[in-house]
């Protein structure tokens, strides 16, 4: 049977960026109890952990480390040539600068910003701006096809910008507080995941050194890439515990004493 939209009738594009656009209205914060909180943050592991699950999920922690790059670079001045992806959790963003210390900015944002990224999901997803969260995500998405310059990336974006259209559409504006919450925690630890992954590349697989943002900076400034790394952590930490404090009182009730932020 065909079926012939009737005029005026809205379609799914027109209900996805109606949408979209009422995403930047503030909406109401949610109610999150301990024990949702703690699902939450069991999902977040299970998702950035294990091997399994990892493989699919380390390509948004990937995509968000590479638009690190991207956006530090544009913020600067540079020039950007262009962003590539593998489906191996690789990527290499290629910026042109005339300034050294252009080019190490917008080397570093890359290991922190998916920690940074993810601790503003979780905070807007506490303070009612998960809706806002998710139309700007799903935009930037949107905006970095135009930076792409191989068909795995292309992929590997597609298959994000889907995901996000899909809780744009699907998921009442009243849960979009507890997908930020969800998806920011787990960006979080995915941001652990990779720092560990980046030591262990400089204590016990140095000849994969050379594709290490920190061997990169350490190349460009001199400066020790151990102490690059320790740079990274620090961000990663602000992060974390930027994202704790909407989460403390939460904590509090499922244990039942007041938990210090770490």
């Amino acid at each position: 049977m065909t079926r012939f939209l009737v005029p005026g009738e809205p379609n799914l594009a027109q209900t996805w960026w109606e949408r979209i656009v009422a995403g930047f209205a503030h909406a109401p914060s949610p109610h999150v109890t301990s024990t949702e909180l703690a699902m939450v943050v069991l999902l977040a592991v299970a998702v950035s952990l294990p091997r399994l699950t990892w493989r699919y999920f380390g390509l948004l922690a990937t995509v968000t480390h590479e638009l690190g790059h991207a956006f530090a670079a544009l913020t600067t001045g540079q020039r950007l040539g262009g962003i590539r992806l593998g489906l191996d959790h690789s990527g290499t963003t290629t910026t042109f600068s005339r300034s050294r210390a252009s080019a190490a900015w917008s080397t570093f944002w890359g290991y922190p910003v998916p920690a940074v990224v993810g601790a503003v999901m979780v905070w807007c997803g506490f303070n009612g701006w998960g809706p806002a969260a998710m139309s700007v995500g799903t935009l930037i998405l949107l905006a970095s096809f135009l930076f792409l310059r191989n068909g795995t990336g292309l992929l590997i974006t597609a298959a994000a910008v889907l995901a996000a259209a899909l809780l744009v559409l699907f998921v009442p504006p009243v849960f979009n507080g507890h997908v930020m919450i969800v998806l920011g925690l787990a960006l979080l630890v995915a941001a652990v995941r990779d720092l560990g992954k980046l030591a262990n590349v400089h204590l016990r697989h140095r000849d994969r050194i050379t594709t290490s943002d920190a061997y990169l900076l350490a190349r460009a400034t001199s400066v020790p890439a151990a102490v690059w790394i320790i740079l990274f952590a620090a961000v990663v930490a602000a992060a974390w515990w930027f994202a704790w404090q909407p989460m403390a009182p939460v904590f509090t009730a499922l244990f039942g004493h007041v938990i210090s932020p770490p």
